[in-house]
């Protein structure tokens, strides 16, 4: 483990706690002109409340001035309500009260959704009183959970550690209900997805976010790699939309070697100037890194990817990634809601601006911009990307190769993932192969879990399906109105394919996919079963970006980087 160097001013504390403690304003605003802004807002604030012709509500009132001085910084400064500021909160200190499961919901008739455990969290409550991923929540503390939504879900079950509750049960196989009195309980938010070996010496991990707990469930994952033997790692950051920076610095530190800065914060005031350093210790300092990105890797992801990047420490491969380089404080109001505004811009290690260029107050074509340049890219190689590029862009790494600013990290190597059929595109984007694989379990998961569930290690590589299990998921299609039908038949020669019955698809498309979907069903049946990082354990056979690297260890572990 490593400890990083920073520079910086005493001033940002200072002013949190004196926001926290709830200055006067009039105490830390001598000028006069902000100060008759302020008399001028109140004045139209008063105005409206008592002299509209209908009464209006304070609350939404003081809330949309709010907003509306937002609107006219950047796209990341944000106003956060008190009820928002409770996720916020989970999110970020990964953790919540309650009983530990994931869960889903199946729409049933007229309303009558059903509660479905996806699987009891590794370690918490349900999974202690034997809770099993298939159970069906028919009823909490004898009430009726028949038709929960998402947020009676999180009303009822979450709470207080060391509060019980009852919830009942419906088991596929199991003719009456099963009844677990259950003690609530601190649940940790994982933010890393998944660790395991790619290969005999490639050790993989994901990051979902850098939350409180990140850099300490990173180290974790990085010894449990290395007493299997991991001598080059690949670390994903794809759709990782960032967090704290504070985590992303702690992790870049554990690549860099002693003195390397990691990243460099600037600002109009002083004490949000800062300058973080890599120090020496026992971290992954010589083994050949990877490094993937795509275009939701944002903010602390890109911290990381730019750090490594311009120190020629890692390949990075994927998409640019989203152009997030603006860091935010949060700073609480007195109803426990929120603003989180922009203090600093942040620059990679040889100078580079990873923000997106935007205009003041056009967030809608902030981030439609940001589309069009991802569609126009797909259509570029990498050396027609880089003409594009004006020479005010360019940088230079520690060893003297050229990489870009402008928005986003530009990756060494492109790789796009591959392109979905219309035939997968239909059946994920009506999630068909997951309620296959929920259905699945509900026919097999008593001789599944008898065979299977203590065999963790062993499903990824040793499980399969019988093989007929393709038919009987083209069966299971038919009956949800996705229709394969032999090549040549007439419903085939539709322009689109798509009417009152349903889409038709012939055999030879479904075959061309087989292979996708039949593994995506089997990582939702290793999900539910074990834990969310067997979806990636699973999917990586099929994960193009993925394969894609692994054949490009001879470019990551070249002395300099090339």
């Amino acid at each position: 483990m490593k400890q990083y160097r920073k520079v910086f001013t005493f001033g940002a504390v200072v002013l949190t706690v004196g926001i926290v403690l709830g200055f006067e304003l009039g105490s830390v605003i001598s000028w006069d002109n902000t100060a008759e802004s302020l008399r001028k807002l109140e004045d139209a604030y008063l105005m409206i409340n008592e002299r509209y012709v209908q009464e209006v509500s304070s609350s939404q009132l003081t809330e949309s001035a709010i907003n509306g001085m937002l609107n006219d910084l950047d796209p990341h400064s944000i106003y956060i309500d008190a009820e928002a500021m409770k996720k916020v909160r989970e999110d970020f200190d990964a953790s919540f009260d309650g009983i530990g499961i994931a869960f889903e919901i199946i729409a049933g008739p007229n309303g009558m959704d059903t509660v479905a455990v996806l699987n009891p969290l590794p370690g918490g409550p349900s999974e202690a009183v034997g809770m099993l991923s298939g159970d069906r929540i028919v009823a909490v503390d004898d009430s009726s959970a028949i038709g929960f939504s998402s947020g009676d879900v999180e009303r009822t079950l979450k709470g207080p550690r060391g509060t019980k509750v009852k919830v009942t049960v419906r088991r596929p196989g199991y003719e009456e209900p099963l009844d677990f009195v259950i003690t609530r309980d601190k649940i940790p938010f994982w933010t890393m997805d998944a660790h395991y070996m790619l290969d005999d010496e490639t050790g993989y991990i994901r990051l979902n976010r850098f939350a409180r707990t990140t850099y300490s469930e990173f180290l974790e994952g990085m010894d449990a790699l290395r007493q299997q033997g991991m001598r080059r790692l690949v670390l994903d950051l794809r759709d990782n939309a960032g967090g704290f920076m504070e985590m992303a610095v702690q992790i870049a530190d554990e690549f860099l070697t002693d003195g390397q800065m990691i990243v460099e914060a600037r600002s109009r005031h002083e004490q949000y100037n800062q300058q973080n350093y890599a120090r020496s210790g026992d971290g992954f300092e010589q083994g050949p890194l990877m490094i993937l990105v795509n275009e939701n890797s944002a903010s602390a992801s890109e911290i990381v990817a730019g750090a490594v990047q311009d120190h020629d420490r890692a390949l990075v491969i994927g998409r640019r990634t989203f152009g997030k380089g603006l860091v935010q404080k949060q700073f609480p109001l007195r109803d426990d809601s929120a603003l989180r505004i922009t203090i600093s811009r942040f620059y990679t290690p040889s100078g580079r601006l990873i923000q997106t260029p935007y205009t003041t107050g056009q967030t809608d074509d902030y981030y439609a911009s940001k589309l069009d340049r991802h569609r126009l890219e797909r259509t570029l190689t990498m050396s027609e990307i880089q003409d594009t590029m004006p020479d005010s862009l360019k940088y230079t790494t520690s060893g003297g190769r050229t990489v870009f600013g402008g928005g986003g990290v530009l990756p060494d190597i492109i790789v796009y993932p591959d392109s979905l059929s219309a035939f997968s595109r239909t059946v994920i984007g009506q999630s068909q192969d997951n309620t296959f694989a929920r259905e699945w379990i509900d026919r097999n998961g008593v001789t599944f879990q008898e065979e299977w569930g203590e065999r963790r290690d062993d499903f990824s590589k040793n499980f399969a399906f019988d093989p007929d299990e393709f038919d009987n998921f083209l069966a299971f299609l038919d009956q949800h109105s996705i229709h394969v039908v032999p090549d040549g038949s007439p419903e085939l020669s539709r322009t689109d394919r798509e009417g009152g019955e349903g889409r038709w698809f012939s055999r030879s498309e479904a075959e061309g996919d087989r292979e996708l979907l039949m593994t995506r069903i089997k990582a939702r049946i290793g999900q539910r079963t074990y834990d969310r990082g067997m979806w990636y354990e699973t999917m990586g056979d099929v994960d193009h970006v993925l394969q894609e690297a692994m054949q490009l260890w001879n470019h990551a572990e070249a002395t300099p980087l090339r």
